[in-house]
């Protein structure tokens, strides 16, 4: 930040050193005025008299030849070369000034106020080390004179010796408490040295003594932006501004400032008079940078970044902003690029490494976007959103069991949905990775992970059916394409699979279960409600079979339905799975095995059977309503009700279904669903004997 430099103090200087030339001839004067005068001649003394009178009426080119008259008179009288050297220096010739002021120190070299008044000659010409050596010689001449001091701190503070300045400044007031300027000018110096407090409790003390006189209103805005106190600095420096709208330093602290108080507009509009007055002021072009990026005007920003970086291309912190706003326009690799130079010149930061790891991971440099992370996380070792970036970026990396293990750790911190799936997904892809290989045995417990946590996911299912498929584990297989299924009932891939996998199974069967296993024909029981009973099924002529090995299909299933007419169930179910064999996606005759297990109470193969005929058929009702029945007698009403409920979508004018939902309804005691579906019964059916029981019960429910 630039820092205001006192221009009032030069003008200042030119002043004070009018009045030392006054007091040194004063002080002359007073001093030997008998022995100087004395020495000069009548003559000479008139012409010196005459010289006054025509300094008076500021009539200097007519006093200066009147004293170089006087001069030729009296040639070695050091006061006149002193009034000629004061004459001089009025109209501004400081270089003949000063051969006066060094002709006068010739003739008088132990006269202090000489020594002074030719540092005055160089302090208006700007040469402030040599006017420091005069005022110096001065003081060693005449220790006495105290206000000297203020001539030594001013040519030091000009000089930029602050420190030092600060010293004779801080005696010189103790002598004279009360000299403002010197107050004003130890102010600065305290500012200059960055004794930020020591300044801000003198300008305070200055305005508040004396505020017409007050001129630092912008140092004392300076030192206040300095300690943060950013409105108290806005009004001290507004003031200087209102005096002085060209003072560059005054105005650039007023933009940091409304920076600081995120008053953005405001900062902006002093950046646009920065630049307005001053196109070439680049190294404010930094902090301009800044104010556009958190305006998002991320286009300008970046081209201000750039030209500040062409000035001062060792400032780090600029590669590192730039590359911020690079990744926020989606500019990835200028953004890294950026980072990297950063980093180079020791420019680092947790954000910006965060940022920088972020950026790799997005250009998929996963593994230096790991190592990023990972240097992040020994400092930051509860960073959630970094251990997620890490996971995140090792199953992009394809390091599945890291990310395994990682997105598990996360799940142990808090629970998410996101994660979960991430997880799922890296366990699937790990398990297929062993399954391709035909490590089966590695393989499964990936899947059943994945099946754990998302329940609703088929495919590790699935594919865990294949893999005890390929084990010869006939049950686990089945089971596990039945719960595939049911999940995704409209993946025909499942199903057609399932069904190869049923004749397979089948045949296997056949071949394998000798015919004297098979019992006599037991009893059969009713179902789960007497009035419920099993649906059947049988061809009618026009499906009559055409080729032979429908002929022999049909067959079959005659002789299975005789048998099972006859409650010769073993019978029948060795023929139906013996017609199967033909035609083993038929649902008809899955059905028809279901309902043969169903009447031996093995409600597992009924429910079984009756399921592979859903899948075979989706929208196939019968199969429905009996598994439901199966479910209802087991006392799963919930699962019942689902099965009841499909077969109403599917057919709405399935009467019995309705009459199987009362009847679940009710066992709920949800008599309203209950009394809405035995109407619905009523509705639809035929069945008289079945609609007088259901009126008995809606004038109970009613």
């Amino acid at each position: 930040m630039l820092l205001l430099r006192d221009t009032r103090f030069s003008r200042t200087r030119r002043v004070i050193t009018k009045k030392r030339l006054l007091i040194s001839a004063i002080l002359l004067g007073l001093l030997g005025s008998n022995s100087a005068f004395a020495s000069l001649s009548p003559e000479a003394n008139a012409l010196y008299q005459k010289a006054c009178a025509l300094e008076y009426k500021e009539e200097y080119s007519n006093a200066i030849q009147t004293l170089l008259q006087a001069i030729y008179l009296n040639p070695n009288e050091a006061m006149l070369y002193t009034k000629l050297a004061g004459l001089y220096a009025d109209t501004q010739d400081y270089d003949t000034a000063l051969k006066a002021y060094k002709k006068a120190m010739e003739l008088k070299p132990t006269d202090a106020f000489i020594y002074i008044s030719i540092g005055g000659i160089y302090e208006n010409k700007g040469d402030y080390k040599e006017a420091l050596l005069y005022y110096q010689q001065a003081q060693k001449i005449f220790p006495d004179y105290k206000f000297n001091y203020l001539n030594i701190a001013n040519a030091q503070y000009m000089s930029k010796d602050y420190k030092t300045a600060i010293k004779n400044y801080e005696y010189f007031l103790s002598i004279y408490p009360e000299h403002f300027e010197a107050r004003e000018n130890l102010a600065n110096s305290y500012l200059l040295e960055n004794d930020v407090n020591k300044a801000i409790t003198e300008f305070a003390s200055l305005y508040k003594k004396n505020p017409e006189d007050f001129n630092s209103y912008g140092n004392y805005g300076i030192a206040l932006y300095k300690t943060k106190d950013y409105k108290k600095s806005i009004d001290f420096l507004q003031k200087e501004l209102e005096k002085n709208p060209t003072n560059l330093s005054c105005r650039v602290t007023l933009a940091l400032c409304y920076q600081a108080l995120e008053e953005n507009e405001k900062a902006l509009a002093q950046y646009v008079a920065i630049f307005e007055q001053e196109p070439a002021l680049n190294v404010i072009r930094f902090d301009y940078a800044n104010l556009l990026a958190d305006m998002q005007q991320n286009e300008e920003a970046i081209k201000q970044y750039k030209l500040y970086i062409e000035k001062y291309p060792d400032n780090g912190y600029a590669y590192k902003n730039l590359g911020m706003v690079l990744k926020r326009e989606n500019q990835i690799d200028e953004a890294v690029k950026n980072f990297e130079l950063a980093l180079a010149k020791n420019t680092s930061d947790p954000e910006m490494k965060k940022a920088l790891a972020e950026s790799y991971h997005i250009q998929k440099n996963y593994e230096k976007a790991i190592q990023g992370y990972n240097e992040i996380l020994l400092t930051e070792t509860n960073n959630y959103d970094l251990k997620l970036n890490k996971a995140l970026a090792l199953h992009a990396w394809g390091k599945y069991p890291a990310a395994i293990d990682a997105y598990m750790e996360l799940l142990k911190i808090k629970p998410s949905e996101e994660v979960s799936k991430n997880l799922t997904a890296a366990l699937l892809t790990q398990a297929k990775i062993y399954y391709d290989g035909n490590d089966l045995a590695k393989a499964l417990p990936y899947f059943e992970k994945a099946s754990a946590i998302d329940k609703e996911n088929s495919y590790p299912l699935y594919m865990m059916a294949r893999i005890y498929r390929a084990q010869d584990d006939t049950q686990k297989a089945g089971e596990y394409y039945e719960k595939a299924i049911s999940l995704s009932p409209s993946n025909f891939d499942y199903s057609n699979e399932y069904a190869e996998f049923i004749t397979e199974a089948y045949n296997k069967e056949v071949n394998e279960k000798p015919i004297e296993e098979i019992t006599a024909p037991i009893e059969t029981t009713s179902s789960a409600d007497d009035n419920i009973s099993l649906v059947t099924v049988t061809f009618e002529d026009e499906n009559a079979p055409k080729t032979e090995v429908d002929k022999q299909y049909q067959k079959l299933l005659t002789a299975a339905d005789k048998s099972y007419k006859n409650k010769e169930f073993d019978a029948a179910l060795l023929t139906y799975k013996e017609a199967l064999g033909l035609n083993p996606t038929d649902e008809k005759t899955l059905l028809k095995i279901g309902n043969v297990y169903r009447s031996q109470h093995d409600n597992k193969n009924a429910s079984s059977y009756y399921k592979k005929a859903i899948l075979t058929d989706i929208n196939y009702a019968d199969a429905w309503f009996n598994l439901g029945l199966v479910y209802a007698e087991e006392k799963n009403t919930p699962e019942a009700i689902k099965a009841f409920k499909k077969v109403v979508d599917i057919d709405p004018a399935y009467s019995y279904a309705y009459f199987a939902l009362g009847i679940a309804y009710e066992s709920q005691g949800n008599n309203q669903e209950a009394i809405k579906n035995y109407q619905s019964f009523l509705q639809y059916s035929d069945d008289s004997n079945t609609m007088s029981l259901v009126r008995e019960k809606l004038n109970v429910l009613q």
